[in-house]
């Protein structure tokens, strides 16, 4: 499923335009963006939690010349956790 038919069925289930439902998805992932980038959590109950880690740097080698190490530097991840009401709909 792509974000416009996530915007349709949206729209479908709560009665809006597939405008409006457009921009609450526009919505939804800036401010899960903007919390992240603030070093910040997003939990919704029941579907599971949004965060940032951050990944170590380390040596890796280069795929253009695999004898050569590289320096991969330290980056932030985006992560999620799925929550139990979640894991427990996928089990059945």
């Amino acid at each position: 499923m792509n974000k416009v038919a996530l915007a349709e069925i949206i729209a479908e289930k709560c009665a809006v335009s597939k405008k409006q439902a457009e921009e609450m998805i526009a919505c939804f992932t800036e401010t899960v963006t903007n919390t992240l980038k603030a070093a910040g959590e997003v939990t919704i109950a029941g579907f599971g939690t949004f965060s940032a880690k951050k990944r170590a740097g380390r040596v890796g080698v280069n795929p253009q010349r695999p004898t050569e190490k590289i320096q991969i530097p330290p980056v932030t991840v985006p992560k999620f956790k799925s929550g139990k009401t979640l894991k427990d709909a996928l089990k059945k």
